[in-house]
């Protein structure tokens, strides 16, 4: 069974910084398309960033652009989303996601299969 768990998130301050883990079970992350998600109140799950399978490319949304990192660590099968220069929009529940296979970009949210339970970034002073 795929299952993915979110860890790391946490109350900061602005500017402050931030790694949130995505570890898997039940398969192996790098043959895999992941994704991270964010989904803040009233407001519609948008996303962050993605890596594509056995250490391909990233891609970034332009609001995670120079401060957001993601990567993999094949040997802890788990994804990294490391966050820089936090900022109070940046507060919303994060999530990972896994994908098989796909095509085209890979920071749309309704592309992807199994989902973690999420873990909450607030950003506040």
């Amino acid at each position: 069974q795929l299952q993915l768990v979110e860890s790391g998130g946490d109350l900061v301050q602005p500017g402050g910084s931030l790694r949130l883990s995505c570890a898997a079970s039940g398969f192996t992350l790098d043959n895999y398309v992941i994704g991270w998600f964010r989904q803040a109140p009233g407001k519609e799950r948008e996303g962050v960033s993605c890596i594509y399978r056995s250490g391909g490319s990233t891609l970034y949304a332009d609001s995670a652009k120079g401060r957001f990192s993601i990567s993999r660590d094949n040997a802890k099968n788990t994804v990294y989303l490391q966050m820089n220069s936090l900022k109070p929009e940046d507060t919303a529940i994060y999530y990972c996601a896994e994908r098989r296979v796909m095509l085209g970009e890979c920071l749309t949210a309704r592309k992807y299969d199994t989902w973690g339970q999420g873990t909450q970034v607030a950003v506040s002073s």
